[in-house]
C-alpha cells in the first residue's frame, strides 16, 4: 500500500498520493498524473516533477499525483481504480487541467486532459513476443485475454478520454500507429532542470541506467574486451537485476580493471560524472526516450548509441552530436575508441550536443502542454 497524503477533497483510492504545493496565487491549478509502483523511481517521475517545476515557474499551482500501478498481472484493477479516481478537486481546489504520462494514469477523467505519453504497457505491445516465448500454454491464454482487454481500454482512453494526445518520442508515436492506429504529435521532453556543467573531458566513458537486459550494459562490457577498445575505461552507475551478472561478465572477459561499477548514485554524483567524462554510452534496446541522452547533451558530452536503440537515435546525429553504431561489440568498441583516442573530436561532438540541448526548453514544452 502506498503512503497517502492528507486530502481535503472528495474520496480517492487509498493507494493514490499527492505531492502538495504551497502556492496560493496560481493562474491555473494543474494536476500532473502518473502511475508508479511504491519505491520505484522511473523517468516518468522525473518528467512529472519537471512539469510541476515548469508550471510553477509560470505562475500555475501544479501538483504531482501518483495513481496505482499494481504490477504485472494486476493492471486491470489499476486501470479501474484510476478510472474511478476523482481528479476534479485536490486539497479543496478545482483542477483546471490534467496532464497524464504513463499507463494507466491516462484513465483519469477530466474535461481538460492532455496525455503526454511516456509509454503504454510494453508487455502487451512491442514486448509481447518476448513475454510469450517463455510462458506455459495456460498462461499464454490468460495473458492473451488480459492483453486484449488492456489494448481495447488503451485505444478508447487515448482517443475518447483525453483532450489532446502527445507522444514523448517518435518511437512511442510509431508504436501507437502500428499497434492501435493512433498518430499523436511528438514532443520530446527537455533535460530536467538540474545544474549541468562541463568540467573536463577525462579519459573514461560514463553510463547510468538500471542494470537490466534491455539497457544492454553487457554490450558495453563485451565491447571493452574487443581489440579496438583495449584503452577504453568505463564507469557504470546504477543498480538492478543484472548487477552481479555484469560484474561476473567483466571478470570473465578480463576487463574488470576497466569497468568500474558504482551502484546506485545520487544526482550530484551523476552530474559530476557527466561533467567530467569523455562521452556517454547509452545504447538500450528500443528505448521509449531516455533522459540520459539530453542530460549528456546538456553537459556538453557526446552520446554513443546503437541503431536499434529507439529514442536516443531520434536525438543523436551521427558524427555531429554523437555516434550511432550497430548493436555489436566490435562496432561499439570502434565508437568507444574514437572518442577515447581523440579528445578534440569528443569535444566537438559535445559542443554541438550542447547547442541542441539548449534549444529544448520547458518554457516551450509548457506552451504545447497547457490548454487552459
Amino acid at each position: 500500500m502506498c503512503r497517502r497524503m492528507p486530502w481535503r477533497s472528495a474520496s480517492r483510492p487509498a493507494s493514490c498520493r499527492l505531492v502538495p504545493s504551497d502556492r496560493d496565487d496560481a493562474m491555473a491549478v494543474l494536476a500532473v498524473v502518473t502511475s508508479s509502483p511504491p519505491g520505484v523511481e522511473g523517468g516518468h517521475l522525473v518528467i512529472g516533477r519537471s512539469i510541476v517545476a515548469a508550471a510553477r515557474e509560470s505562475g500555475h499551482d501544479a501538483r504531482l499525483v501518483i495513481t496505482p500501478d499494481h504490477g504485472f498481472g494486476r493492471q486491470a484493477a489499476a486501470y479501474w481504480q484510476t478510472w474511478r479516481f476523482d481528479i476534479s478537486h485536490v486539497d479543496g481546489m478545482k483542477v483546471d487541467q490534467v496532464i497524464s504520462l504513463r499507463y494507466p494514469s491516462y484513465a483519469v477523467r477530466h474535461p481538460a486532459h492532455v496525455c503526454w505519453l511516456n509509454h503504454p504497457m510494453h508487455e502487451y505491445y512491442d514486448l509481447w513476443p518476448r513475454l510469450t516465448a517463455s510462458i506455459s500454454r495456460a498462461n499464454f491464454v490468460k495473458e492473451s485475454v488480459r492483453r486484449t482487454l488492456i489494448r481495447v481500454a488503451d485505444s478508447w482512453l487515448l482517443t475518447r478520454n483525453v483532450t489532446k494526445l502527445l507522444a514523448q518520442s517518435r518511437t512511442i508515436q510509431r508504436l501507437l500507429v502500428d499497434e492501435l492506429g493512433i498518430r499523436p504529435d511528438v514532443l520530446w521532453p527537455p533535460p530536467p532542470p538540474r545544474p549541468y556543467r562541463c568540467d573536463a573531458y577525462d579519459g573514461y566513458i560514463f553510463t547510468v541506467s538500471r542494470l537490466m537486459p534491455l539497457k544492454r550494459i553487457d554490450l558495453l562490457i563485451r565491447a571493452l574486451a574487443e581489440p579496438a577498445a583495449l584503452r577504453v575505461r568505463a564507469v557504470i552507475a546504477g543498480e538492478g537485476e543484472e548487477a552481479e551478472a555484469l560484474a561476473q561478465l567483466a571478470a570473465q572477459l578480463g576487463v574488470a580493471n576497466r569497468a568500474r561499477f558504482l551502484g546506485r548514485i545520487d544526482d550530484e554524483t551523476m552530474l559530476r560524472h557527466l561533467a567530467t567524462c569523455r562521452a556517454v554510452y547509452f545504447a538500450p534496446f528500443a528505448e521509449d526516450y531516455g533522459f540520459v541522452t539530453v542530460e549528456a547533451f546538456a553537459s556538453r558530452k557526446a552520446v554513443i548509441t546503437c541503431s536499434d536503440s529507439g529514442g536516443p537515435t531520434e536525438l543523436v546525429r551521427n558524427e555531429a552530436t554523437g555516434l550511432v553504431c550497430e548493436p555489436a561489440p566490435a562496432a561499439v568498441a570502434l565508437a568507444l575508441a574514437r572518442v577515447t583516442d581523440d579528445a578534440e573530436f569528443a569535444e566537438r561532438l559535445g559542443a554541438r550536443a550542447a547547442v541542441q540541448a539548449a534549444a529544448m526548453t520547458w518554457h516551450d514544452a509548457m506552451k504545447r502542454l497547457m490548454i487552459v
